[in-house]
């Protein structure tokens, strides 16, 4: 049995340490790569992962397995000679999300065989989230903390014995980690078509929560496990929205922000942390919040950078006899046949849809860039620029990606101008958690 590194996350806050880290949450392959690449060069660690949704058991939306998501991850930590061990995998939302359409049974069945496969696969990091309601509970009745609480322990013995399994097979498996918690934001945002702010947690919801799950594991003979919740997930008061975000504001967050340092064994976890700047990012850390999940903000910018290099073909190549990859039209021909990852997220006249469909910060075109004719286009794209961008084209649509290659410092091709935007946003994160300072 191996200690969880990621444990020095509570021991360094307790210390009086702002150091957290961030974590990615995407499937996108040039997120993906983006974070290991940056890792690498900064000597610093990864923590990324998949979200229920992405992939499970039947492959999720990605057509990936947790062990295929492994995998490939790993594939691309090998291309850039990444140390494994300074790589972490995390499984987000675990729970009955995408089962809540069944009856509890059938739904927490099927979130076992979830979890399962996850830890199964070496996945480190399990964020339990059984916050969501199912088809038998009641609509209008809110979903008790103790009902959350022993849902998410039903899970945590399984992923327990999974380990136990894992053990047998390698007996140097990390032991994972979990993250709990009933005040999670809803995953991919929300579906409200009216913006009524964000509601800070509750002080006394917050410790009640804690309470609960306590109970529940230790009712569960799971008291071992307990000692491995690391933190609980809350909301300090930070959602993104279209065409902006909320921002975290201390003054509001203050009371909540005092309450963990009651509690010597455990630290916040954030979600919905995209689009907030630098230095919110960095007061969060600094408040307790030491873990930050970030993934439309990721995968926003590998949009953005798509788009650019889009444009800039539009304008080099338009009307030659040079086949164009016409990426943006392909992506909204896909997103308008296929319209159930944003409908619900999105709302208002056509103009408005339209725009939302390609430049909103929710970001739901990012289920749309593993689809085969969104992907020939990317390659097409990447093609007409394997030569690199024209330099004066790059300067009028990647300006700060034109400096780095005018000084040397990053190549002209299409991949990394692609990453190097990416890495931009990463640059905000690596600010706030100093995670370079963790091992």
């Amino acid at each position: 049995m191996k200690n969880n590194p990621l444990k020095r996350l509570v021991s360094v806050q307790k210390e009086g340490q702002a150091i957290g880290i961030y974590s990615a949450c995407s499937a996108n392959r040039f997120v993906i790569e983006a974070v290991i690449k940056k890792a690498k060069s900064d000597h610093s660690c990864a923590l990324i992962e998949s979200t229920a949704n992405q992939c499970d058991q039947f492959g999720g939306y990605t057509g990936m397995t947790p062990e295929d998501f492994k995998n490939y991850v790993y594939e691309v930590a090998r291309k850039y000679d990444f140390d494994l061990d300074r790589l972490f995998l995390g499984g987000d939302h675990l729970g009955p999300l995408t089962f809540a359409a069944e009856n509890e049974e059938e739904a927490m069945q099927k979130a076992e065989d979830l979890i399962r496969a996850y830890v199964a696969a070496g996945f480190t990091k399990i964020h339990i989230d059984t916050s969501m309601k199912v088809a038998s509970d009641d609509p209008n009745t809110r979903l008790s903390d103790e009902t959350i609480a022993k849902r998410g322990v039903r899970l945590a013995k399984v992923a327990e014995e999974t380990y136990q399994e894992l053990l047998k097979k390698d007996p140097e498996a990390t032991e994972p980690i979990y993250i709990v918690g009933s005040e999670v934001p809803i995953p991919g945002g929300s579906q409200a078509a009216v913006d009524n702010g964000v509601e800070v947690t509750k002080v006394a919801d917050f410790k009640n929560t804690v309470a609960t799950f306590e109970k529940a594991f230790k009712e569960a003979g799971l008291e071992e496990a307990y000692k491995r919740v690391i933190a609980f997930v809350v909301q300090p008061g930070v959602e993104e929205k279209d065409a902006g975000c909320t921002e975290y504001d201390r003054a509001k967050a203050k009371e909540l922000m005092e309450a963990i340092k009651e509690y010597p064994n455990i630290v916040y976890e954030g979600h919905s942390t995209d689009y907030q700047t630098k230095i919110k990012l960095r007061q969060l850390v600094e408040d307790g919040v030491a873990i930050l999940k970030v993934g439309p903000g990721l995968s926003f910018a590998a949009r953005e950078a798509l788009f650019a290099l889009s444009f800039a073909e539009d304008e080099y190549y338009g009307g030659t006899d040079v086949k164009l990859s016409h990426f943006k039209e392909v992506l909204e021909e896909e997103m308008l046949k296929n319209d159930k990852n944003w409908k619900k997220h999105y709302h208002g006249n056509d103009h408005e849809l339209f725009i939302k469909r390609k430049y909103s910060f929710s970001d739901r075109s990012r289920y749309y860039m593993s689809n085969e004719r969104v992907e020939q286009a990317i390659e097409v794209l990447m093609t007409n620029f394997k030569n690199g961008v024209p330099l004066n084209l790059l300067s009028q649509f990647m300006p700060i990606q034109y400096t780095k290659v005018r000084e040397g410092s990053l190549a002209n091709n299409p991949l990394d101008l692609i990453l190097d935007r990416v890495m931009n946003t990463i640059d905000e994160y690596l600010y706030a958690t100093h995670q370079k300072e963790l091992f």
